[in-house]
């Protein structure tokens, strides 16, 4: 794992646990400690940003391609195959490139995408263009996904205490600013390559100003993204993490969380139009008001784990999303949707960040593990678009959220796999 740029020769001390909280370590002078934090803080947040700008506007740029339901889920398709060969291809382009590199890289990659998806979707409306900008925007995430985990899994244990779902509140925090800024701009009638443009010149801007607070090297302690590994070594070393049966479950665990997650991100503003009937900019508004739970929920997060631990907490949380995704399909009004979507919200907020921070308890191979999860994971984002899509054109789209369920249920058994492996949750 990576450590504080130019740690310095003063004296270490012993970063403090929260009960059942991350194993410390020797943490470095504590202003660059928090520095290196806060900004992961601002990475997950600028995540966000550009994933809700691009979901808050997707039923203008639905509207301008001339698509149906089925096509906007090949559409998204293309933003899912993008981000699955960016999670293969992060561990090594940390090595190759070290964290500030590495980020800073793929932040241009999601604000190039951003960009071309508002002026194709303006000036060139088709399909195949709108895709490939999509792939490009996805491809830039899906590694930034695996690189701000990592560079949060280390300096959580740096801390010595739990953050991985306050980083990842931050990046809700993001995503209530996308939908927020989307809602706003679908209502004054802002033109989607403007608020697409815009959001994209911000990320680069804010992203090429924080990143100088990252580590400028990869610590040869992970050997999967060490550059002083042979390249052959490191890809066995990132396929080895494949036979541990415990990750697996711990990416089933992703895979359910996630497909709930991430259904909302690519349906709920249009399950809402479509579904209950109402305009745009409503769906726009019911979308931000599921990332607000999302927020909340991730707030929350660190005292509630180191409380009662990862298993009952991703159970509940399964349960609760449950809760609230059979309130929002079964609503006959639109208030009641809207508390289902706050229970779905919540419900969802926990389970990628305890995931991940479970399959980073290996800090030796944490680029690795993280990466094999989040693979695991984004199936969901990969296979969800089109298979709700096909349903929801043939059955109607909250029909088709059922199958959401299904995999609520499997996280919520696949649930033990996370467990501790130390502090007073493990056994």
């Amino acid at each position: 794992m990576s450590h504080p740029p130019d740690l310095g020769a003063s004296s270490p001390r012993p970063g403090t646990p929260a009960p059942g909280g991350p194993t410390p370590v020797i943490s470095a002078e504590p202003i660059r400690v928090i520095a290196w934090r806060n900004a992961v803080f601002v990475i997950f947040t600028l995540s966000g940003l550009a994933l809700a700008t691009w979901v808050a506007r997707l039923p203008a740029v639905r509207d301008q391609l001339h698509l149906d339901t089925a096509m906007v889920g090949l559409l998204i398709l293309g933003l899912s195959v993008g981000a699955v060969i960016g999670l293969v291809v992060a561990p090594h382009l940390l090595a190759l490139l070290g964290p500030r590199g590495s980020i800073l890289f793929c932040l241009f990659l999601v604000a190039a995408g951003l960009t071309g998806v508002g002026l194709v979707s303006a000036f060139v409306p088709v399909l195949a263009l709108a895709m490939l900008c999509l792939a490009v925007f996805g491809f830039g995430n899906g590694m930034l996904d695996v690189l701000m985990n990592v560079e949060g899994a280390a300096a959580e244990r740096a801390n010595g205490r739990t953050l991985m779902p306050l980083m990842h509140a931050f990046f809700s925090f993001g995503t209530v600013i996308g939908a927020g800024l989307g809602a706003l701009a679908s209502l004054l009638n802002v033109p989607v390559s403007w608020n697409l443009g815009i959001i994209a010149v911000l990320i680069v801007v804010v992203g090429a100003s924080i990143v100088r607070y990252l580590p400028k090297v990869v610590d040869v302690e992970d050997e999967t993204t060490s550059a002083k590994t042979p390249i052959k070594q490191r890809i066995k070393d990132s396929l080895a993490v494949w036979a541990d049966m415990r990750l697996l479950l711990i990416g089933l665990v992703l895979l359910g969380m996630a497909f709930a997650e991430g259904s909302a991100n690519d349906w709920l503003a249009l399950a809402t139009v479509d579904g209950h009937h109402q305009d745009n900019t409503t769906g726009a508004i019911v979308f931000g008001v599921f990332v607000v739970a999302m927020t909340v929920g991730r707030i929350a997060g660190g005292p509630i784990l180191d409380r009662f631990g990862r298993v009952p907490v991703i159970r509940w949380s399964a349960l609760l999303g449950a809760i609230g995704l059979l309130m929002f399909i079964l609503s006959p009004v639109l208030w009641v949707a809207i508390i289902g979507t706050v229970l779905w919200g919540l419900g969802s907020s926990l389970g990628f960040p305890v995931g991940i921070s479970a399959a980073a308890d290996d800090p030796q191979k944490a680029a690795a593990r993280v990466s094999a999860v989040a693979i695991i994971g984004y199936c969901a984002f990969l296979a969800g678009p089109p298979l709700l899509g096909f349903l929801g054109q043939h059955f109607g789209i909250l029909n088709a959220l059922f199958v959401v369920l299904i995999l609520l249920i499997l996280a919520a058994l696949a649930a033990p796999a996370a467990r501790e492996r130390t502090g007073p949750f493990a056994r």
